[in-house]
């Protein structure tokens, strides 16, 4: 995946979105960067800097693209002006964020975050950012293994931003999660027992928040493709706002915003909600996993 900062630019979900589209609307009509620089008056670099979503469109730029390539129909130019709108608001965005070192792709997904009214969480190796106890994160960002989920971030700065993310699942109103966990999360802590006992208990309290639907997917379930790693859906109050997945493997990030992915992203999510405990039956397995201990 392509780094999410590059210089002082910042390449976001919805401009990378833009200039894909961009992109295929150039090469549809047979011209390159070079041909669509010279109709903005602009060179080939801020061509390819528009089309990697790298920095904010202009709409008299996006209107004189959309007519070298021949897209005149109304409704076609305005999807694209409302997308290239959208992105300028997010990427001024500010917020409580901006008081903590927050860095690289996270800062990107923390504004989504702030701005969702509802969130759906797979996560088949971690607790969920949003319901980690501050001894979880941790132990999760000390020693070796955990140099993968280790970021630049001082870990006392970043454990007192993940609490100021986790206050929005008490806020008026709320954000909505739904977080299903793999059963093998829980059963390997980092920081092993002195860790799992404070998480066990925390999980079981977050699940009484009317805000919280927590479900268990166990091993007895058997395989599924989400295991292949975890992934968020964030979804938005604004009408016609299009689901924005963020999905995780070792060493990538991948952004899905609408479409058919994002159906897609969200149909696993129910089928593994589906083959999962009930939510009482989740908390009554997070008992008996804290009286194992």
């Amino acid at each position: 995946m392509t780094s999410p900062t590059q210089g002082h630019s910042t390449s976001t979900v919805l401009g990378r979105r833009l200039g894909g589209e961009l992109t295929k609307l150039r090469t549809a009509a047979g011209l390159n960067q070079t041909q669509a620089g010279k109709a903005l008056t602009a060179s080939t670099t801020k061509v390819a800097k528009m089309e990697g979503g790298w920095v904010p469109m202009r709409d008299p730029d996006l209107r004189a693209l959309c007519e070298l390539y021949g897209v005149h129909d109304p409704g076609a130019v305005g999807a694209l002006l409302e997308l290239a709108r959208v992105d300028r608001e997010r990427r001024k965005a500010k917020g409580w964020w901006d008081d903590y070192s927050i860095h690289g792709v996270m800062q990107e997904y923390i504004t989504l975050e702030s701005a969702a009214t509802a969130i759906k969480v797979w996560q088949p190796a971690f607790i969920p950012g949003l319901l980690q106890t501050p001894h979880y994160v941790r132990a999760l960002r000390v020693g070796a293994e955990a140099e993968v989920a280790k970021g630049p971030e001082p870990d006392e700065d970043f454990i007192a931003a993940r609490l100021a993310r986790q206050k929005r699942l008490s806020d008026t109103p709320p954000l909505s999660l739904q977080a299903v966990i793999y059963e093998a999360t829980l059963r390997n802590f980092p920081g092993g027992t002195a860790t799992a006992g404070g998480q066990l208990d925390s999980l079981a309290e977050m699940a009484d928040l009317p805000s919280v639907t927590l479900r268990i997917y166990p091993f007895s379930a058997g395989t599924q493709p989400g295991l292949n790693g975890s992934f968020n859906i964030l979804s938005f109050a604004a009408p016609g706002a299009m689901d924005v997945v963020y999905a995780e493997a070792p060493f990538a990030q991948r952004w899905v915003e609408g479409g058919e992915s994002a159906a897609a992203y969200d149909e696993l999510f129910e089928m593994i909600a589906e083959r999962s405990l009930s939510e009482r039956e989740s908390v009554a397995f997070l008992h008996k996993l804290r009286k194992e201990l």
